[in-house]
């Protein structure tokens, strides 16, 4: 009898790790938005003028949405911040609770949002599960929603969107995102890509940003099968060098199906690497996973919205790669070449 309760013990315990492993891999995807729907504008990490806010503000009105603002966004701590930690948490914590706000755009990134890593409690962002969108410093809330199994998009700041009036690609990929068009992106050959193919969930986003949440409760890598993206800004070579072998070190290469590699914006070149991505490529070599370099997402001029969260596949060839999620939608078709835009953080 004993050797039965145990064996049954065991089996239960099996299940139960299957089935949170499963939940891990499946984020739940947020209602697409409808004409009418709120939309909060909040500002976690650094400040960002108000004019800019009651811009992004008129532009979502004009797409036929109603802006909310949180509260603190025209609050200014330490010279940067938009408000202490407990006014930004505050926001936060009304976005996501609100049910009658369907989607939360940031007003910038900057730097800030790992003060609240362990202020937001687990299942916040699936209470009830909407779109969370920012890059950057947002990176850290983005993985934390899909820690939570909710979908949520790399992609253009609410101060993008009112400086260039949502007609920018950016604004208007994010826009028909947003209502319910899934992106499918066929890119060029880049002299540094990986061929091959990969299935996985998409996490990732800002290397700096990324990085320390590894081995926390906050990290979307520690699960299954992932897409790993990475973009970075104005980061020393050998900072970037430093971060991506703590990837390596900690597992989390070991479980990658597939590497994105998007911008590297003003990167300072103190080590002899022709790009940062030529630097991490050579640590990748010999292990079998598909690399697709020069995505046209994070700190440039092209800020494409990635679907974090979502189970995604890759497909690299020599003539080019194709980058598809694995949700409900209407599919919308995006060659990358030749695409402009204006963005900057």
């Amino acid at each position: 009898m004993k050797r039965l309760f145990i064996s049954m013990l065991v089996l239960s315990l099996a299940f139960t790790a299957l089935a949170q492993h499963k939940s891990a891999n499946r984020c739940t995807i947020p209602d697409f938005l409808q004409p009418g729907d709120r939309i909060a504008l909040i500002s976690p990490s650094y400040h960002t003028d108000i004019t800019n806010i009651d811009t992004a503000a008129i532009v979502l009105r004009q797409w036929g949405y109603e802006p909310v603002i949180g509260a603190f966004v025209d609050s200014l701590h330490r010279g940067s911040y938009a408000g202490d930690a407990q006014q930004r948490l505050s926001d936060i914590r009304w976005a996501l609770n609100d049910p009658d706000v369907k989607a939360i755009i940031c007003n910038r990134g900057g730097y800030g949002t790992i003060h609240l890593a362990d202020m937001i409690e687990p299942g916040e962002f699936a209470a009830h599960p909407k779109w969370l969108v920012g890059f950057s410093d947002i990176t850290t809330l983005l993985a934390m929603e899909t820690c939570d199994g909710v979908m949520g998009i790399h992609g253009t700041i609410g101060a993008h969107i009112a400086k260039n009036h949502g007609r920018d690609t950016n604004s208007i990929l994010l826009r028909e995102l947003l209502e319910g068009r899934i992106p499918e992106y066929r890119l060029p050959s880049h002299p540094l890509n990986t061929k091959g193919k990969g299935t996985g969930i998409l996490v990732g986003g800002n290397l700096c940003t990324i990085a320390p949440l590894i081995g926390t409760s906050a990290d979307p890598t520690r699960e299954g099968d992932i897409i790993l993206f990475l973009e970075e800004v104005e980061e020393s070579y050998h900072n970037i060098d430093r971060l991506f072998n703590m990837l390596i070190l900690t597992g989390v290469i070991d479980r990658c199906k597939g590497i994105i590699l998007g911008e590297f914006t003003d990167c300072g070149a103190d080590l002899e690497w022709e790009s940062p991505e030529e630097m991490i490529c050579s640590y990748l070599k010999g292990r079998d996973i598909p690399v697709i370099c020069g995505f046209p997402a994070g700190h440039g001029n092209i800020n494409l919205p990635l679907i974090m969260g979502a189970r995604t596949t890759i497909k690299v060839k020599g003539c080019g790669a194709s980058l598809s999620f694995c949700i409900r939608g209407d599919k919308h078709r995006i060659d990358t070449a030749g695409i402009t835009g204006q963005e900057e953080d």
